[in-house]
């Protein structure tokens, strides 16, 4: 297994992780406000990491730390929109718009950094968004709020995919601290703001906090720090496209935990995703492309 197919079988755990965290997070929610939920789980998350790292993390240098604060003010304003967006609309809903970062991040890239799609991985983005449209929306989608509040999640992620994307090709620049310190920068401001304009308070129940928990450290702590990681050895466009399994994992756990039934149509957008992913890792003659594109 070469470093990108390893880099994207890592992106696709984490995904699995981000799946459970909709359930979660709706767990969650019933005993903690929004805001502090969101500090809870990224201070729990650096405070492990930076237990186990220390002797690393310790040696930190200031461009490490530049854009750790760069990618920690792209993913604070991810976990607002999120958070608040969730709140406000279904999680179907959700699930499908906070997955569009597979079509932001080639559009920023295109805008800002000259880089055209590969006909294969267009011809995979159109057969991924597709699918995500077919598991996640129904028949008479209705914009709103929550809907408008959640497009700020794509948006925010996927100018953090891309930052990192920079910044670990950079000389002087530890991937490792840089993703916990991230963390740290994500948790100060959420929970800053929770003292604002909530009521911070711990959860009441075990199984809450085990949720909680789970939240920081698998879906946060670990999640992050593996991207920070491996993201050198892949693109922010096939992890953005490897991230619209999110739904699917989502749906799954609803349907083992919460007893949701998913319509047919949604087996099939799942059917389709799980193709483009494995349309993404094969070369395919027809479809390669001599734009400037660096996945292939």
């Amino acid at each position: 297994m070469n470093k990108q197919k390893r880099a994207d079988l890592l992106f696709l755990i984490i995904t699995g992780f981000w799946g459970a965290s909709y359930y979660l997070t709706d767990l969650c929610m019933k005993e903690m406000p929004p805001m502090f939920l969101n500090a809870f789980r990224f201070i729990s998350a650096f405070l492990i990491l930076g237990i186990v790292f220390f002797k690393k993390i310790v040696k930190v240098n200031l461009i490490t730390i530049k854009y750790s604060i760069l990618i920690g003010i792209a993913l604070t304003g991810t976990y607002i929109f999120y958070a608040y967006g969730i709140s406000e609309t279904s999680l179907s809903n959700a699930a499908f718009i906070c997955a569009l970062p597979v079509a932001v991040t080639p559009l920023l890239e295109f805008l800002f950094k000259g880089i055209r799609p590969s006909k294969k991985l267009f011809a995979c983005l159109v057969l991924c968004t597709f699918g995500l449209a077919l598991l996640t929306l129904s028949d008479t989608l209705k914009p709103e709020l929550g809907d408008i509040i959640c497009l700020g999640v794509p948006l925010c992620y996927a100018i953090d995919l891309i930052i990192t994307e920079k910044a670990v090709k950079i000389d002087g620049v530890d991937a490792l601290s840089m993703g916990v310190f991230e963390l740290a920068f994500v948790g100060v401001v959420t929970l800053i703001l929770s003292l604002i304009i909530e009521e911070p308070h711990f959860p009441n129940s075990a199984s809450v906090w085990t949720a909680a928990l789970f939240l920081g450290l698998f879906c946060t702590g670990i999640a992050f720090v593996v991207q920070a990681i491996q993201q050198k050895y892949t693109t922010a466009s096939h992890v953005g496209l490897i991230f619209t399994l999110e739904p699917v994992f989502a749906s799954v756990i609803a349907f083992i935990f919460a007893n949701e039934i998913l319509r047919p149509r949604s087996y099939v957008g799942m059917f389709l995703m799980i193709v483009s992913l494995v349309l993404m890792e094969v070369d395919i003659p027809f479809l390669k492309s001599k734009a400037k594109d660096v996945q292939d």
